[in-house]
């Protein structure tokens, strides 16, 4: 099945080999929202079950992510660079690896949050997860980039989108500062290794964001040269 997958997506165009490993990794990113329900419930059996179907989803984008650099064309008679495509889709990989990193630690230690923090926790993920989607979106216009040279709408289009992902982002700070926040007034009377957990995973989430956003600034450069 996976094979067929594979060849699929390779019978096409470097661009559209890049969108289907995007889409596995928004799809592996989109795990979080539920994961963490079943986290902040207490739910460690549902939790892992999430976690191992996270793990799947980030090894086929790994895979398909090895099968990319090995395959992708040496000369793409394209307006983009293999090293600029290559260099995205490292990037790109990375979003899928942090939300793995994030549950595996998660479950690894069994971890309960908080009150303080755990109300806090749905929106700042959905936020993160958005911030993927909105890269994925992104990553979607790849092909009509290059079907209009790289000029006109096209690039006014991803502009706006690159955009709004910015201001996504924007919203996953300031979701975190207020995260940290309320761990700081609390954080005396918790055990002092579980604060330094709960500050790795509350910045693991950020990062998802943050690769999200610079997933975005990758296609930027692409659109400048």
């Amino acid at each position: 099945m996976a094979s067929n997958y594979f060849s699929k997506i390779f019978s096409q165009s470097p661009f559209t080999a890049m969108q289907g490993h995007m889409d596995i990794v928004e799809q592996c990113v989109q795990q979080l929202p539920l994961f963490f329900k079943a986290v902040l419930k207490e739910d460690h059996s549902t939790a892992k079950e999430v976690y191992k179907e996270i793990g799947k989803l980030e090894n086929k984008a790994d895979a398909l992510k090895k099968k990319l650099r090995l395959h992708l064309p040496k000369s793409l008679f394209m307006p983009v660079a293999r090293r600029d495509l290559l260099e995205l889709l490292l990037v790109q990989d990375k979003a899928a690896n942090q939300a793995k990193d994030i549950s595996g630690l998660i479950v690894g230690r069994k971890m309960v949050f908080p009150e303080a923090v755990a109300v806090l926790l749905p929106d700042y993920v959905k936020r993160c997860v958005d911030a993927c989607k909105q890269a994925k979106k992104v990553i979607n216009e790849l092909d009509e980039l290059v079907e209009t040279g790289f000029a006109g709408k096209e690039i006014k289009l991803v502009a706006s989108i690159i955009h709004e992902l910015d201001s996504i982002e924007s919203d996953t700070d300031k979701l975190q500062i207020k995260i940290r926040a309320a761990l700081m007034k609390i954080e005396k009377e918790l055990p002092p290794v579980d604060v330094i957990f709960y500050y790795k995973v509350i910045e693991g989430i950020g990062e998802v964001a943050d690769i999200s956003e610079r997933i975005g600034s990758r296609v930027e450069l692409l659109l400048a040269k």
